[in-house]
């Protein structure tokens, strides 16, 4: 009996000393280096306390904008992949044509890294010879032509359109399984009562997808928060710091030598995800739990 108690055990030692020394003893360093001054001109690391988080949240208000890019970034992503993820799933399981055919092409971007999607996006929307302002163009829209990704309006939502198709398709997928485990009793006793395809959708559908939507907004946000790739390969930050983010701060940091900083701004990302997500599932559980 205590032997097949310590069988499962005697596979996980090596796992869990593993994940220790990789993952967790560095999360633990960077917490402690955000504390420090460390940095590259130097071979003396001095605790400095709270300076570098007074820095960022305080001292120098270029980090704001980051944050601040960075919350836009997650919030509108978020949003736009939940609620077009979940209308395409709908449509795919209610019964259109060459569903299985459109659910592929739907979900291959997710497929694609960021570089592939970078390079093409940044050829479609340039100025002059991009596939978008030539079509404008030839329809007689010249003046919806512009610098998409060199524009200070315009750089942070074309980065945010580039990244939601290429996100969708991912939250299409969690929704369609979500709504092929309703069982289809409760629509077939609500089509007895009369009840219509909005009555169905907001008093069954939706109530039911509460779990699936929970999981969803938690990737959604979990990412926008911690976004870098696409904004890298696209703008890189620019124009200005117009499309930077705390990742993107992050890395200028430690590419510039700050170290410490850097570990500042990676702590204070964990710590916002951190409490987003706990408040997120908290919020939706309950709701869940109500239905």
């Amino acid at each position: 009996m205590n032997r097949n108690k310590l069988y499962p055990w005697y596979f996980s030692i090596g796992a869990i000393i593993i994940y220790f020394i990789f993952i967790v003893l560095p999360s633990f360093m960077g917490i402690y280096y955000s504390f420090t001054d460390w940095n590259s001109y130097s071979d003396i690391k001095n605790f400095i306390g709270l300076d570098n988080y007074r820095t960022i949240l305080i001292g120098d208000q270029v980090y704001m904008t980051f944050i601040k890019n960075t919350f836009v970034f997650t919030i509108v992503t978020s949003i736009a992949k939940t609620v077009l993820g979940l209308l395409i799933a709908i449509l795919l399981v209610n019964g259109v044509r060459a569903a299985n055919f459109h659910r592929m092409v739907i979900f291959s971007p997710q497929v694609l890294s960021f570089l592939i999607i970078g390079l093409v996006f940044k050829s479609l929307l340039d100025p002059n010879f991009g596939f978008v302002n030539n079509t404008l163009r030839a329809i007689g829209l010249d003046f919806l032509a512009m610098d998409w990704l060199g524009s200070l309006t315009w750089a942070l939502p074309s980065v945010m359109a580039v990244d939601t198709w290429k996100g969708m398709g991912y939250i299409m997928v969690l929704f369609i399984a979500g709504l092929l485990a309703i069982p289809n009793d409760y629509y077939e006793a609500a089509e007895i009562d009369g009840a219509g395809f909005f009555k169905r959708l907001f008093s069954i559908t939706l109530p039911m997808l509460l779990p699936t939507m929970t999981i969803a907004t938690v990737l959604n946000i979990t990412y926008g928060l911690r976004v870098f790739d696409i904004i890298y390969v696209l703008t890189n930050g620019g124009p200005g710091n117009a499309t930077d983010v705390i990742n993107t701060a992050v890395y200028s940091a430690f590419a510039k030598g700050y170290w410490g900083l850097g570990s500042a701004l990676s702590t204070l990302l964990f710590v916002i995800m951190v409490v987003v997500s706990f408040f997120i599932i908290r919020t939706m559980n309950k709701k869940a739990v109500e239905y």
